[in-house]
């Protein structure tokens, strides 16, 4: 509860020059210039933003025709603090677009937000000029492609002569490119008296997907390696030990290869389930109804999956390592005399896999020396890391 109340108040002081003013909320263009304002979240969006700022003036000049041109500017701002109500995220972008001297405002976000049970890709109102983005649903392969096409297709939609001067902006207007037939992308519900007149939504089982890689994109589960140090060390200790054990080459040469693809999986999963358990990274929703356990079940198998792919880089660089180790410290003539068996390439690959599925056990016992804040960090943006941290606040 203290969490919102603190983003409400700093969003009634970010917006209170602009509470008098009369009459439309973006101002008229000057000598031909449109000026858009890329209201970024923090992070990850804000990254997203300054590479689209890049590239985005000269692709809105060339696609309109109209001898336009773009000024395009990038605001780093947590307009999303404490809430995902589109409401009120809407009416913040509103209030943020009145103290300043913008055409049109485009707001990111790498919060998967809903509407109406579907999940959002971008609303649109081309009364007030402004668009509101969840980067999620854009999927997470050709992501800054996709946002680059999504925000040109917001922008030249806003800034239209038809959507400025028609009483009643079209509710049906197709975004081009960004809403093709391939693309599990259509338009959503509006409700009477919201700001929106336009919204694309995604649903089905491909929608999900596609929100899915997002969200684990967003996370960049490739940080977890390097997060993970205490539980490497281990993990890269015990494959030390392993290797030279005479006990383990002779299990390793006994093992078939369903064996040891399953000694494989059963360390990878004991691994992830370790370090969402002991770090407490399973999501519990607050709320009883059907909405909210559907979007608990989202962040949980975004969790599950982010945590996944870590663990595999992280299995996938011991068994590099293991190798090498084994081309090193192994003895063609011990090895024989210990397993009955000459040491050859498919020996080394053998032991070597079977190692790192014992080297991950071992780094499975060693995350818990690691900080659940410290694993935390690791596994999940900034962005979902405050989001996470608001509502276990307003859980208390």
């Amino acid at each position: 509860m203290g969490a919102s109340v603190i983003a409400e108040t700093f969003w009634a002081l970010v917006s209170a020059g602009a509470a008098d003013e009369e009459g439309p909320v973006m101002r008229e263009s000057s000598q031909g210039v449109t000026v858009v304002a890329l209201l970024a979240d923090p992070d990850a969006p804000t990254e997203i933003a300054q590479h689209l700022v890049r590239v985005l003036p000269a692709r809105l000049a060339g696609t309109s025709g109209q001898e336009r041109r773009f000024d395009v500017e990038v605001v780093s701002e947590p307009f999303t603090a404490g809430t995902e109500d589109l409401c009120t995220l809407t009416r913040r972008i509103v209030d943020r677009g009145r103290a300043e001297s913008w055409d049109i405002v485009v707001a990111l976000t790498d919060l998967p937000l809903h509407s109406h049970g579907r999940k959002l890709v971008v609303d649109l109102s081309h009364e007030h000029g402004l668009a509101l983005l969840s980067l999620p649903s854009l999927g997470g392969l050709r992501f800054k492609r996709r946002a680059l096409r999504a925000v040109e297709e917001a922008v030249l939609s806003l800034a239209s002569p038809s959507a400025a001067g028609a009483e009643e902006p079209p509710r049906r207007q197709p975004l081009g490119r960004f809403a093709s037939r391939l693309a599990p992308i259509h338009p959503g519900q509006i409700d009477e008296g919201e700001t929106a007149d336009l919204r694309y939504v995604v649903s089905g089982p491909r929608g999900y997907l596609r929100v899915l890689g997002g969200m684990v994109r967003a996370n960049q589960p490739w940080r977890l390696v390097p997060g993970l140090s205490k539980a490497l060390a281990a993990a890269l200790a015990t494959g030390a030990v392993a290797t030279v054990n005479s006990t383990l080459w002779s299990l390793s040469e006994a093992l078939s290869t369903p064996r040891l693809v399953i000694a494989m999986v059963g360390s990878v999963a004991l691994m992830i389930g370790w370090l969402i358990v002991d770090a407490h990274l399973w999501h519990r929703s607050t709320e009883a109804s059907p909405e909210a356990r559907k979007r608990a079940a989202l962040y949980n198998a975004s969790t599950v999956v982010t945590v996944g792919i870590g663990v595999l880089v992280c299995y996938a660089g011991l068994l590099v390592i293991n190798l090498l180790c084994s081309l090193f410290i192994l003895n063609d003539r011990v090895f024989a005399s210990m397993t009955r068996t000459p040491l050859h390439a498919t020996e080394y690959w053998t032991l070597s896999w079977f190692v790192a599925s014992i080297a991950t056990v071992g780094g499975a016992l060693g995350s818990g020396l690691e900080s659940d804040e410290a694993i935390r960090a690791a596994a999940y943006s900034k962005r979902e890391q405050e989001r996470r941290r608001m509502l276990e606040d307003d859980g208390e």
